[in-house]
């Protein structure tokens, strides 16, 4: 397990809840992406289920402990999203529940992680809160979620909530450079756009990641240069990762701040010559709306099962560069 000293103050307040014997059952953690709270839930997972805990640290030697390290302890329970599906269901939701209403096989406590809890479906979140209304005996549920406010507010009312701050930029870069990324201006745009979250900037700043962040950037200049905003398309569709579109977003986003005159808060501070570009050649009308166009794109992804991505993205490439023509010939 690797862990991230941003983590120790959360573990520390959480476990003194459960060594005091006022933890609840259902712990409700609230992250950004990337932000180690992987690391956390399998920090509180191998506490709960160690049989002789050393303070707020599991020991590491019990048979419970070695089965969490090898990744096959009978007691624990971990729903995720399988391939090509893009909600829980309910019938997922019920196998674990069956399971957990049994005695625990090694006499210990359960251990119910759930990471993705936005995703679940009416169905299967309904489910599960009536579970968490009356749960099994020595049982613990651990769900994770980025967007608190898609759950059924019932199912949040159930759990404990416990929201995982991002650490600050300092402390972020001081990580990163750490990792071995000692280029100030890169690390510092990965975190922003990153919303500050240190591992997810760490995954954008790997080399192959980063080129597709450049290739975007080249995509645009091609696409303005030529008013063929189709060339746009192969790299926003990228099966099933959002990231280009916010990219997208951030540099729109940045352009309109530049108009504004607020380049100290510009997200991709690598790319300065791109936004000025951007700001020179387009009105606020026309990023204002793009910002908003691309936003809805982005929640039609997000919120439509089996969307069509391609054809969508294609739709919203043609607005663009119709609404762009228009301009052009009012100027």
């Amino acid at each position: 397990m690797k862990w991230y000293p941003w983590l120790n103050s959360p573990y520390q307040q959480i476990l003194t809840c459960y060594q005091q014997a006022s933890g609840h059952h259902a712990l409700l953690l609230h992250s950004q992406p990337g932000n180690g709270e992987a690391s956390l839930r399998y920090a509180l997972s191998r506490w709960l289920i160690c049989r002789h805990p050393n303070g707020i640290k599991s020991c590491g030697v019990c048979h419970s402990c070695r089965l969490m390290i090898a990744g096959n302890h009978p007691d624990f329970y971990q729903l995720e999203l399988e391939k090509g599906r893009q909600s829980l269901g309910v019938d997922d939701i019920r196998v674990i529940i069956d399971s957990v209403y049994g005695r625990a096989r090694l006499g210990g406590v359960k251990v119910v992680w759930l990471p993705q809890a936005e995703l679940l479906s009416e169905k299967a979140a309904n489910a599960l809160l009536k579970t968490l209304e009356e749960p099994p005996a020595d049982t613990y549920f651990l769900l994770v979620c980025q967007t608190p406010s898609r759950l059924l507010p019932t199912l949040r009312s159930r759990c404990f909530y416990c929201l995982l701050p991002t650490p600050d930029t300092a402390i972020g870069l001081r990580w990163l450079q750490q990792a071995g990324f000692t280029n100030l201006l890169f690390a510092c745009t990965a975190l922003r756009l990153c919303t500050n979250a240190p591992v997810a900037a760490e995954a954008l700043l790997q080399p192959k990641r980063w080129q597709e962040r450049l290739a975007l950037r080249e995509a645009l200049y091609e696409a303005h240069d030529s008013g063929d905003f189709l060339t746009l398309l192969s790299v926003l569709n990228r099966d099933k990762d959002d990231s280009p579109l916010h990219w997208l977003l951030s540099l729109i986003s940045d352009a309109l701040k530049w108009q504004q005159g607020a380049q100290g808060f510009l997200v991709n501070a690598d790319m300065t010559d791109l936004i000025a570009m951007l700001s020179a050649r387009w009105t606020i009308g026309v990023l204002h709306a793009q910002w908003q166009q691309w936003s809805q794109c982005l929640r039609q992804w997000q919120e439509i099962s089996g969307v069509n991505r391609e054809l969508l993205l294609t739709h919203y490439l043609l607005n663009w560069e119709q609404g762009i023509a228009d301009v052009r010939m009012t100027l």
